[in-house]
Protein backbone atom coordinates (compact mmCIF):
# COMPACT_ATOMS: atom_id res chain seq x y z
CA UNK A 1 0.00 0.00 0.00
CA UNK A 2 1.34 3.42 -1.06
CA UNK A 3 0.81 6.27 1.60
CA UNK A 4 -0.72 9.38 1.02
CA UNK A 5 2.36 12.37 0.34
CA UNK A 6 2.11 15.48 1.92
CA UNK A 7 -0.44 17.36 4.07
CA UNK A 8 -4.14 16.33 3.76
CA UNK A 9 -6.01 18.94 1.74
CA UNK A 10 -8.45 21.54 4.46
CA UNK A 11 -11.36 20.25 2.44
CA UNK A 12 -13.13 17.05 3.80
CA UNK A 13 -14.03 15.56 -0.29
CA UNK A 14 -10.30 16.29 -1.17
CA UNK A 15 -9.54 14.13 1.84
CA UNK A 16 -11.47 10.92 1.57
CA UNK A 17 -10.42 11.57 -2.69
CA UNK A 18 -6.52 11.09 -0.80
CA UNK A 19 -8.17 8.36 1.25
CA UNK A 20 -9.25 6.35 -2.18
CA UNK A 21 -5.62 6.89 -3.88
CA UNK A 22 -3.95 5.81 -0.86
CA UNK A 23 -5.97 2.17 -0.82
CA UNK A 24 -4.67 -0.19 -4.19
CA UNK A 25 -7.40 -1.70 -6.07
CA UNK A 26 -5.84 -5.18 -6.68
CA UNK A 27 -7.77 -7.56 -4.85
CA UNK A 28 -5.94 -11.25 -4.17
CA UNK A 29 -8.18 -14.18 -4.76
CA UNK A 30 -7.36 -15.59 -1.62
CA UNK A 31 -9.41 -13.60 0.80
CA UNK A 32 -13.07 -11.76 0.40
CA UNK A 33 -12.47 -8.25 -0.75
CA UNK A 34 -14.45 -7.11 2.42
CA UNK A 35 -11.54 -8.73 4.58
CA UNK A 36 -8.57 -7.09 2.23
CA UNK A 37 -10.37 -3.58 2.49
CA UNK A 38 -10.70 -3.73 6.42
CA UNK A 39 -7.18 -4.80 6.80
CA UNK A 40 -5.75 -1.86 4.39
CA UNK A 41 -8.18 0.40 6.71
CA UNK A 42 -6.49 -1.25 9.91
CA UNK A 43 -3.16 -0.56 7.99
CA UNK A 44 -3.84 3.03 7.24
CA UNK A 45 -4.68 3.84 10.73
CA UNK A 46 -1.83 2.36 11.78
CA UNK A 47 0.87 4.36 9.59
CA UNK A 48 -1.21 7.58 9.95
CA UNK A 49 -2.73 8.19 6.83
CA UNK A 50 -6.04 7.93 8.50
CA UNK A 51 -5.71 9.79 11.40
CA UNK A 52 -8.52 10.29 14.36
CA UNK A 53 -11.62 12.08 13.32
CA UNK A 54 -10.77 11.70 9.59
CA UNK A 55 -14.01 11.09 7.37
CA UNK A 56 -13.89 7.72 5.27
CA UNK A 57 -15.10 7.82 1.24
CA UNK A 58 -18.30 7.30 1.52
CA UNK A 59 -19.23 3.41 0.31
CA UNK A 60 -20.85 4.33 -3.04
CA UNK A 61 -17.82 6.62 -4.05
CA UNK A 62 -15.79 3.56 -2.84
CA UNK A 63 -17.38 0.98 -4.48
CA UNK A 64 -17.86 3.18 -7.53
CA UNK A 65 -14.26 4.09 -7.83
CA UNK A 66 -12.84 0.14 -7.30
CA UNK A 67 -15.61 -1.49 -9.30
CA UNK A 68 -16.99 -3.35 -6.17
CA UNK A 69 -20.32 -4.02 -5.11
CA UNK A 70 -21.35 -1.40 -2.54
CA UNK A 71 -22.44 -4.26 -0.15
CA UNK A 72 -18.67 -5.28 0.16
CA UNK A 73 -17.66 -1.91 1.30
CA UNK A 74 -20.34 -1.21 3.54
CA UNK A 75 -19.49 -4.75 5.67
CA UNK A 76 -15.35 -3.53 5.80
CA UNK A 77 -16.64 -0.29 7.11
CA UNK A 78 -19.82 -2.36 9.23
CA UNK A 79 -16.30 -4.84 10.58
CA UNK A 80 -14.47 -1.59 11.44
CA UNK A 81 -17.42 -0.09 13.61
CA UNK A 82 -18.28 -3.34 15.08
CA UNK A 83 -14.38 -3.36 16.30
CA UNK A 84 -14.93 0.72 17.69
CA UNK A 85 -12.52 1.67 14.99
CA UNK A 86 -15.12 3.71 13.43
CA UNK A 87 -17.76 5.74 13.58
CA UNK A 88 -21.15 6.59 12.17
CA UNK A 89 -22.24 10.20 12.19
CA UNK A 90 -25.95 10.28 10.57
CA UNK A 91 -26.08 12.49 7.31
CA UNK A 92 -22.14 12.83 7.80
CA UNK A 93 -20.55 9.56 6.80
CA UNK A 94 -17.58 7.37 8.86
CA UNK A 95 -15.22 9.07 10.94
CA UNK A 96 -12.18 7.12 12.71
CA UNK A 97 -12.86 7.15 16.44
CA UNK A 98 -10.59 8.90 19.10
CA UNK A 99 -8.73 6.06 20.28
CA UNK A 100 -8.70 3.60 16.89
CA UNK A 101 -4.58 3.77 16.83
CA UNK A 102 -3.87 3.35 20.35
CA UNK A 103 -6.23 0.75 20.16
CA UNK A 104 -4.79 -1.03 17.02
CA UNK A 105 -1.19 -1.20 18.05
CA UNK A 106 -2.71 -2.68 20.98
CA UNK A 107 -4.37 -5.39 19.36
CA UNK A 108 -1.95 -6.05 16.60
CA UNK A 109 1.05 -6.15 19.71
CA UNK A 110 -0.91 -8.87 21.63
CA UNK A 111 -1.60 -10.69 18.23
CA UNK A 112 1.80 -10.54 17.27
CA UNK A 113 3.36 -11.46 20.84
CA UNK A 114 0.66 -14.16 21.55
CA UNK A 115 0.79 -15.31 17.46
CA UNK A 116 3.60 -14.74 15.43
CA UNK A 117 6.29 -14.51 17.82
CA UNK A 118 6.33 -17.85 19.35
CA UNK A 119 6.25 -19.11 15.34
CA UNK A 120 9.35 -17.19 15.23
CA UNK A 121 11.16 -18.92 18.17
CA UNK A 122 10.21 -22.44 17.13
CA UNK A 123 11.63 -21.83 13.79
CA UNK A 124 14.62 -20.33 15.21
CA UNK A 125 15.13 -23.33 17.68
CA UNK A 126 14.39 -25.88 14.60
CA UNK A 127 17.28 -24.68 13.38
CA UNK A 128 19.91 -23.97 16.08
CA UNK A 129 19.65 -19.95 15.71
CA UNK A 130 20.32 -18.15 19.03
CA UNK A 131 18.67 -15.30 19.86
CA UNK A 132 21.70 -13.23 20.24
CA UNK A 133 22.54 -14.53 16.70
CA UNK A 134 18.88 -12.31 15.27
CA UNK A 135 19.80 -8.72 13.56
CA UNK A 136 19.55 -6.15 15.62
CA UNK A 137 16.85 -3.55 14.50
CA UNK A 138 17.26 -1.30 11.41
CA UNK A 139 17.76 2.43 12.02
CA UNK A 140 14.64 3.10 10.90
CA UNK A 141 12.98 0.72 13.28
CA UNK A 142 13.45 3.44 16.22
CA UNK A 143 11.83 5.83 14.25
CA UNK A 144 8.61 3.57 13.20
CA UNK A 145 8.24 2.62 17.49
CA UNK A 146 7.97 6.45 17.79
CA UNK A 147 5.17 7.22 15.59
Amino acid sequence: MHAATGPWPAEPAARRSSILRAVEPQWESSSPIYRQMRDRLVVMILEGTLREGDALPSVRQVAVEYHINPITVLKSYQQLVDDGLLEKRRGKGMFVCVGAKAALLTDERNKFLSTVWPRICAACARMGIDMDELPKPHPGAADAKQR
